[in-house]
């Protein structure tokens, strides 16, 4: 048995075990059901699973949040949608989410892939370093799919801190 600070009190019966917890009006909740004998401790069980949410809620709270964002795309897509295109996909890059990058065949499109998958590495290029492919495209169906996941480096949240002006003082070192 052991006492809410922490300390062993020893080898006790179950029924001084439950006596001694009733008389510190506290709960005996048994620890280690496979030791022999098994460890019970005098503890607060309401104010434990209290403590135990709040911890879980402060570690959700840190938790990153991944958003699967969407962009799509067609095999003959005008140069102005596509720059369009590659401004929001650096902008969710940027801002941590994933994206996937959808290319709609139609038609007799279907039967030339390779302008999907070029039109795909001209994204690729495009965005740069704001992202890595995590999952190079692949046909399936009538759709041609690649996920893109942001670089390590430049991932930039809101509520991070703002970067910092370069201004130091030099008036030391100028005197």
């Amino acid at each position: 048995m052991i006492a809410p600070d922490g300390t062993q009190i020893g080898v006790k019966k179950l029924a001084e075990a439950l006596w001694l917890a009733d008389q510190l009006a506290l709960d005996l909740v048994e620890v280690a059901p496979d030791a022999r004998p098994p460890v019970c401790r005098l503890m607060d069980y309401g104010k434990f699973k209290y403590e135990q949410s709040v911890r879980d809620r402060e570690a959700r709270k840190k938790q990153i949040k991944t958003v699967i964002k969407e962009a799509r795309l067609t095999p003959r897509i005008a140069e102005h949608d596509f720059q369009l295109q590659v401004r929001k996909t650096t902008e969710w890059l940027d801002q941590g989410d994933k994206v996937k990058v959808t290319l709609r065949f139609r038609g007799r499109e279907r039967e030339r892939p390779e302008f999907g998958e070029r039109v795909l590495n001209r994204l690729v290029d495009a965005v740069g370093e704001a992202g890595v492919v995590e999952q190079s495209p692949s046909l399936d169906g009538r759709n041609m799919v690649m996920t893109l996941v942001p670089s390590r480096r430049r991932v930039v949240r809101d509520h991070d801190e703002a970067p910092r002006s370069e201004k130091t003082s030099h008036s030391d070192e100028e005197e």
